[in-house]
């Protein structure tokens, strides 16, 4: 009886055990299938969010390019090319008269441009031939544009994705004889691996990681880095279903893509694409033996073998991991000691997961967020090609840093905050080619965007136009330069006065416009009527208020400098409108085009009437406000400007253009404090600085045919005749000629002989 209720017993117990069995391999079975729809959701669908690329303009190769030998060498340096023999992609040399690049090649959103060995020869400061070993055309050839920022998703990480084919010579030996020599063997984990580590970790008190490349590829790309056994049952788990699907190399391609490799401010740089561009400022095929050992030493601990912060850890660290191929006999004994021979050849600073033009990326990125949603932006992998010349832009920031320093050094006390802006463009297509949005590190405030300061006399030449346009003017109409009063509608009384305090009489328009006399201005602009000169502003794109008041007249209004330069713009191009565009096209991911940012140009002034004006402006430049520039660039060099200074001198402005630069400046304290500096001795500077670090080109507009060119008399506004006492040769729309002669046009003594007789009958009236 006790042994039939022993058995008994037994097989309840047994039964019970089967059905627990059976349960837990039940509840195993919908476990293991609820972790394999989390692999095979991530992994078959959107495995990463790939942020927003922004590039600069690629650099166009062509005979007859504006282009010197250093110019192309800054280029090359700012692409991270390697000086040695043009043998293989991102190298150059030069080889006496010839300059030898070999490119990396590019696919651009109109076709792609292979590597090729380029021959330049250059003539001074132009490229006077180029010759290609891919083609024979001798037509345009691009380099590849310099990533200049990134749009970036909101886990903070980046990456720059590479394909298996593409990874160098002995990564993947490196990465396999360092962290997973068993790698093509093990279905997921490996128990030998995870044995050893346990050992010596017992043993020698180590620590010692016994995870496969795929249960490290797990741990990153779907847990969290929680020390739990639970942790570490689900990486195994996962680990053995990402094989059960995924082939060996789909496995190796996404940890290739997806280890961490370091961090750049708040945003965690994933990938060896990333990473050989974060450390090497080169793409990740073209590395070497030396370069590849570091980063795969680095997967270990990121920080801990940091190469700019640790150099010696890091040194040592990948001199292990070229001992570890030469142990698997992946390299050779000579191989192996030349790489260790090597320095770490680590970037001073990172081109890439960094913006490296914050102010311009900040523009931007603001006018892409007004077409496209956030989340595409930085997830969706797009390519935005803008309009930035990474050469303009340097010339840029350096001039003005080094403008700005001097003069706080000159006045450490009054312009300890000093602060400022500026924009330049091209003058025909309206292009942004560089942008500073202040003194010193960029913090969020863009001033080139965001500072909205009164514009003093940069309004002018507005009232000038309208002036010209009305018919009533020309060039050397006489104005009135004397004290002035208007009479405010609550009855108060209003007397602008000239920024040196004097009146200078009767001076030619042209004149009073070059030296920006106020007196001389509001009389005028009066006559033309403030609605007039409001609704030439409303023309070339001001959009926002402007009051009808006279003070309007001499720039009481608030504008940031780059609605200056689009006011600007107009002036350059000759009458025409071309809003300032900072975008070329953005592509997606696959390289397909999505949007296009064409040429937007629209007739808004007369052109006579601006190259009436333009006259005026070049003045300025020549014998004006703005004469000090010509004794600092080139004496042939024909441009025009305008500068600007406002009450109590807190702001300095000066927008100047050349045949292919515009540029406005503002100078100024954020506090809206006096500076005491003028639009010459301020803002003026920043820009002829910056000219003379570039290559600026004469002014040369095309001549309107109801244009022509008449000698005047500056003090009449009659016209004259060549070597009559007084006479300048000025442009006149036709319809505006003036009637009447001088005495000396109409037959007197022209020249000397004239002069003299004027001058005795002076001394006859005297006495």
């Amino acid at each position: 009886m006790n042994a039939l209720r022993q058995r008994g017993f037994i097989l309840t117990a047994l039964l019970i055990l089967l059905v627990i069995i059976l349960l837990a391999a039940v509840g195993l079975g919908v476990y293991m299938l609820r972790l394999d729809g989390v692999v095979r959701e991530k992994f078959e669908g959107k495995r990463w969010a790939i942020p927003a690329r922004v590039y600069a303009r690629p650099l166009e190769l062509y005979a007859g390019a504006p282009l010197s030998q250093r110019d192309v060498q800054d280029e090359l340096r700012r692409l991270n090319y390697r000086q040695q023999p043009a043998d293989r992609p991102g190298s150059y040399q030069q080889k006496g008269r010839d300059f030898l690049i070999h490119t990396r090649g590019f696919s651009f959103g109109d076709g792609e441009e292979r590597p090729q060995v380029l021959r330049l020869r250059f003539d001074g400061s132009a490229l006077a031939d180029v010759a290609s070993t891919e083609r024979s055309d001798r037509g345009v050839v691009r380099l590849e544009p310099m990533v200049i920022g990134g749009i970036y998703p909101k886990q903070n990480e980046d990456r720059i994705l590479m394909q298996l084919k593409e990874a160098p010579p002995h990564l993947v030996n490196a990465l396999l004889a360092t962290e997973d020599r068993s790698f093509y063997r093990h279905y997921g984990i490996s128990i030998r691996g995870t044995a050893r580590a346990l050992w010596v970790n017992a043993t020698a008190g180590g620590k010692q990681g016994g995870s496969t490349l795929t249960q490290q590829l797990v741990k990153n790309f779907y847990l969290t880095n929680e020390r739990t056994l639970s942790r570490k049952v689900n990486e195994a788990l996962m680990a053995v279903l990402l094989e059960m699907h995924y082939s060996k190399d789909e496995i190796l391609e996404t940890y290739l893509n997806e280890v961490t490799l370091g961090q750049s401010g708040d945003r965690s740089v994933n990938g060896f694409g990333l990473a050989s561009q974060f450390y090497f400022g080169q793409p990740v095929s073209e590395l070497q033996l030396h370069q590849v050992s570091l980063l795969v030493g680095m997967v270990q601990g990121p920080s801990l073998y940091n190469p700019r912060r640790n150099p010696k850890r890091a040194l040592a660290r990948r001199n292990l991991v070229i001992d570890n191929l030469l142990r698997d006999r992946r390299i050779t004994p000579a191989q192996a000691a030349s790489a260790k021979s090597r320095p770490l050849g680590v970037i001073a600073r990172p081109t890439a997961s960094s913006t490296v033009y914050p102010a311009f990326v900040d523009l931007v990125r603001r006018q892409l967020h007004a077409e496209y949603k956030e989340e595409d932006l930085a997830s969706d992998g797009l390519r935005i090609f803008t309009t930035l010349d990474p050469r303009v832009q340097t010339a840029a920031q350096e001039a003005f840093a080094s403008t700005v320093s001097r003069l706080k050094k000159a006045s450490p006390k009054r312009l300890a905050k000093l602060q400022g802006a500026m924009v330049v463009s091209n003058p025909e297509n309206g292009e942004l080619l560089a942008i500073v949005g202040g003194y010193g590190d960029f913090t969020g405030y863009n001033r080139a965007l965001d500072a909205q300061r009164q514009i003093g006399s940069l309004v002018k030449p507005a009232v000038y136009l309208t002036a010209l346009e009305s018919g009533q003017f020309t060039l050397v109409t006489p104005l009135d330069d004397s004290p002035v009063q208007l009479m405010s509608q609550n009855g108060q009384a209003w007397e602008p006065k000239n920024d040196d305090g004097e009146s200078h009489g009767v001076v030619p328009l042209y004149h009073a416009l070059s030296n920006s006399y106020n007196q001389a201005t509001i009389r005028m602009g009066m006559t033309v009527g403030v609605p007039a000169v409001i609704n030439t502003l409303k023309r070339m794109g001001v959009e926002r208020k402007l009051a009808n008041y006279p003070s309007l007249m001499l720039g009481a209004v608030d504008m940031s400098p780059l609605e200056v330069m689009s006011l600007f713009q107009v002036y350059a191009s000759g009458g025409f409108r071309t809003p300032p565009r900072s975008i070329r096209e953005v592509l997606a991911a696959d390289g397909k085009p999505l949007k296009r940012y064409g040429l937007a140009v629209e007739q808004v002034a007369d052109p006579a009437a601006v190259y009436l004006l333009n006259f005026a402006l070049q003045q300025t430049m020549r014998s004006g406000t703005a004469a000090s520039a010509s004794s600092l660039l080139p004496p042939d060099l024909v441009m025009a400007g305008k500068t600007g200074t406002t009450n109590d001198l807190r702001d300095a402005w000066f927008a100047g253009y050349t045949g292919n630069y515009l540029g406005v400046v503002w100078v100024g304290s954020d506090d809206n404090r006096s500076t005491g500096l003028f639009g010459a001795t301020g803002a003026l500077p920043v820009w002829v600085e910056t000219m003379r670090r570039l290559h600026p080109v004469s002014l040369a507009q095309a001549q309107p045919e109801n244009v022509e060119w008449q000698w005047a008399d500056r003090l009449s506004g009659q016209l004259s005749a060549e070597g009559c006492p007084d006479a300048v040769f000025v442009p006149f729309r036709g319809d505006t000629l003036p009637q009447e002669r001088t005495g000396c046009a109409q037959g007197g003594l022209p020249g000397a002989v004239d002069a003299v007789n004027r001058t005795l009958n002076r001394v006859i009236d005297w006495f």
